[in-house]
């Protein structure tokens, strides 16, 4: 929740960043695509870090990390001073998941591993609307910098958990083994390939996701002569907390539907659907039909993330689970990076329209890839 609140406080007030540093889409897109780069980076970092010296102080050092650097954004003179916070935040933002996503999956029986997730990954959605809420209270009143300033609240969770949250027992009595720890079979035989698979699909939903996410804020609230549809603030923010209402049920409902039906399937209806859902909303005029569609767009464009962790602890052995669950997420962001920027590059010279129809396609092939990545539901995990 906190992490979504923190990284998703950027796209709400894109614009007035963009009105005062004076940026086109582009501009404003290459710095979403450097945060992208970084949380990938950070996520292989923390991975590694998770399987050598554990997941709870990992995964405090990594909400730290964000928090701390949401809120240095909110001081930044110059662009390349919003680089630097926005690349640090990254980091944290990434290794966060990679984390927390192998503790969760340890934990719970392999029956429920698909629900809790699920239930992990809705806070998302709470988080991005609760980024909504704020940024509608404090944007008008106190501006664009006061809003990153309310981002250093996650920084408190971090008490909580290093006192209260226990280390994972399969990381324990992992690490308590004498024998040598291969850190690297997951990217050689016969691990190899649906590394790949993973990372590719991941990329593709990752693309999508960011895509669409980061600028739908800004295509909502930019005037028709801009490209958007005009919204004022508080009527952009309603309709995004709207949306979160669809994006919480999203990932909700996938871990239930995935526990019962597999992955696979679960994974390939939700982004089929979400393509055909993405154009219909982009393509809509009337704010009553973006009300309508909207948690629709979000519900399935957003559930099968609850999938992926629960998918990647069921192939991957514990000594290398958090490790290749950063690099297979995170490398997916590297990818994905180019959203950012592709996306506001497309909007400026085509339209937003044809800038969103390249988020359909990549959910049409992130479903292409579930042609090589086998069922693992309910798959107890390997120590």
């Amino acid at each position: 929740m906190l992490d979504a609140f923190d990284v998703m406080l950027w796209a709400l007030v894109l614009p007035a960043v963009m009105s005062e540093f004076r940026l086109d889409a582009g501009q404003a897109g290459q710095l979403g695509s450097l945060t992208l780069l970084a949380s990938a980076a950070g996520g292989a970092l923390f991975g590694v870090a998770a399987d050598r010296v554990g997941r709870v102080p990992a995964l405090v050092a990594s909400i730290l990390l964000y928090s701390v650097f949401t809120a240095a954004t909110g001081l930044a003179g110059s662009v390349a001073q919003l680089a630097v916070f926005r690349v640090a935040l990254g980091l944290g933002m990434g290794g966060e998941w990679a984390c927390g996503a192998a503790l969760v999956s340890e934990t719970w029986p392999a029956k429920h591993r698909g629900k809790a997730l699920g239930i992990v990954q809705s806070a998302w959605a709470v988080g991005y609307a609760a980024a909504a809420v704020v940024t509608a209270i404090v944007l008008p009143v106190w501006g664009w910098r006061a809003v990153f300033f309310v981002g250093i609240a996650p920084a408190v969770l971090t008490l909580f958990v290093r006192r209260h949250v226990p280390e994972s027992a399969l990381w324990l009595a992992a690490s308590a083994r004498a024998a040598p720890v291969d850190r690297t079979a997951f990217l050689r035989a016969p691990l190899l390939h649906r590394t790949l698979v993973l990372t590719l699909m991941n990329a593709c939903t990752m693309f999508a996701w960011w895509g669409f996410n980061l600028w739908i804020p800004s295509y909502l609230s930019l005037p028709p002569e801009g490209g958007g549809i005009g919204l004022s603030v508080a009527s952009m923010s309603a309709l995004i907390v709207v949306m979160q209402v669809g994006m919480w049920l999203g990932y909700v409902t996938f871990g239930f539907v995935s526990d019962a039906f597999g992955r696979r399937r679960t994974y390939v209806t939700y982004l089929v659907g979400a393509a055909v859902a993405v154009l219909a909303f982009t393509t809509a005029e009337r704010v009553v039909v973006l009300v309508l569609l909207g948690p629709v767009v979000a519900f399935l464009g957003t559930g099968y993330f609850s999938g992926f962790g629960a998918v990647t602890a069921e192939i991957y052995p514990t000594a290398v689970r958090a490790t290749a669950q950063g690099v297979t997420y995170n490398v997916g962001r590297v990818v994905s990076a180019l959203a950012p920027f592709l996306v506001g590059t497309l909007a400026d010279e085509r339209g937003f329209a044809t800038a969103f129809l390249s988020v359909s396609v990549a959910f049409v092939l992130a479903a292409v890839c579930w042609r090589w990545i086998p069922e693992t539901g309910g798959r107890a995990l390997a120590r």
